[in-house]
């Protein structure tokens, strides 16, 4: 018998292997199961019982704030017919309960985690995301020097001024710490965080293509700056949404 604990946000994979014999009871909080194509499924409140085997369901999580806790009971192979609480007689001819000869263990997960020592997702995530966005804001920034060596001015007529190159740095890495932000969010509220980052940083990069179209500027500027807001695109929502994605236990 262990006990596995989930924090609040906390998902963690189901290994198959690991749960062909169990059958677990929710003894504290609610935890939510997450089904074979990532959808939510149903939540289990306190003294639910569960058994996953053959179900599909891949992982657990708990859509709460306080640590939710399961009591998992798993088997033998050689005692998986009868009752737990049923007698049995050990080698030396003494009898024993396999309640009484269950190891209790406790098992605690973070959020999104499910294995001791890995890496927690939301650190990860953050890590993952301010070197993506070291990379754009870099990226965007040679692009603008190498559009400038060619001729393109940047100059706005409704202010008339010139974008600097250092305006390009600036820009590129607030809004890519708003999707940072965004792709956090998904992490720790949503049961299919890659995929719903996806379709809004994609929708929020189709609308950031308006202002240039509507700027007054000239035709190699106004070009130059849609392409200036899709680099930063290319690198971030590729790798932020590849971060949000669970990894193979």
């Amino acid at each position: 018998m262990r006990t596995l604990a989930l924090r609040g946000g906390a998902r963690v994979a189901v290994v198959a292997a690991e749960w062909s014999a169990a059958f677990g009871v929710v003894t504290h909080g609610r935890v939510q199961l997450e089904l074979r194509d990532g959808e939510p499924g149903p939540v289990l409140g306190r003294d639910a019982g569960f058994w996953l085997r053959g179900t599909g369901v891949r992982a657990l999580r708990n859509p709460g704030r306080r640590t939710a806790r399961v009591r998992i009971v798993t088997l033998s192979d050689q005692h998986r017919h009868p009752p737990v609480n049923t007698p049995h007689t050990s080698a030396n001819g003494h009898r024993r309960n396999d309640m009484d000869s269950m190891n209790d263990t406790g098992v605690l997960a973070g959020p999104a985690s499910g294995q001791a020592g890995r890496t927690h997702p939301l650190r990860r995530l953050a890590g993952t995301g301010l070197v993506a966005m070291l990379v754009a804001m870099a990226a965007t920034t040679l692009a603008a020097a190498l559009a400038r060596a060619v001729g393109v001015d940047f100059a706005i007529p409704d202010g008339g001024e010139t974008i600097p190159l250092p305006g390009f740095a600036v820009v590129t890495g607030f809004f890519s710490l708003v999707g940072i932000v965004i792709a956090v969010a998904f992490l720790r509220w949503s049961a299919r965080p890659a995929e719903r980052f996806v379709w809004t940083a994609v929708s929020l990069t189709a609308i950031s293509l308006v202002p240039p179209l509507l700027a007054g500027a000239n035709t190699a500027t106004t070009i130059a700056l849609l392409g200036l807001h899709l680099v930063p695109a290319t690198v971030m929502i590729p790798t932020l949404a590849r971060t949000l994605r669970p990894r193979a236990d």
